[in-house]
């Protein structure tokens, strides 16, 4: 079975605004829910400009966010049944595009996405491109950034494409008046 998100269309190596777009589209897939923000995640070989995977919020069943899918997906295509061990078949360059920051904490008790990139490690995911930082709805005081620059993973916040992912992300809340 072929997975079309890892094919999108020619992003030149190191525009990272194409790629976060192309996290965005994977967003819009995401079910619209009061209780979560709509994410997507691009893995990326930055030393070949491959799409080594994809993922959504809520793609995989139960309460899973984009990082966490793009993961599993990798686990099961590589027959690992951790995905905390994608470090031993992941080449030694890998960039991680996500419309937002990863999470530092999970309401629902699952391990957070930093944790799980982490858990990978800086030696194989070098650098985390994100489009906007986490609001804070859900939780306060995301520590995600620093907890990736205190483990030696670069975090680059892309500007420009603010307006567009909150909107996506933020499909299903109430609206304040």
């Amino acid at each position: 079975m072929s997975d079309s998100s890892l094919s999108p269309p020619n992003i030149p190596a190191g525009d990272h605004a194409a790629y976060l777009r192309h996290a965005l589209s994977l967003a819009q897939k995401s079910p619209p829910k009061p209780s979560n923000y709509r994410v997507g995640a691009v893995l990326v070989n930055a030393a070949t400009n491959e799409v080594l995977s994809t993922g959504y919020t809520l793609e995989l069943p139960g309460n899973t966010h984009a990082e966490q899918c793009c993961f599993e997906k990798l686990a099961q295509k590589h027959s690992l049944d951790d995905a905390g061990k994608l470090a031993d078949v992941l080449p030694d360059d890998v960039a991680l595009y996500t419309t937002m920051e990863p999470c530092s904490f999970r309401l629902s008790g699952n391990l957070p996405c930093v944790d799980r990139i982490l858990q990978i490690g800086a030696a194989k995911i070098r650098t985390v491109y994100v489009g906007v930082y986490e609001p804070e709805k859900f939780v306060s005081d995301n520590a995600g950034r620093q907890k990736l620059q205190d483990a030696g993973i670069s975090y680059v916040h892309v500007p420009g494409l603010e307006k567009d992912i909150l909107e996506v992300a933020t499909a299903g809340h109430e609206e304040k008046e």
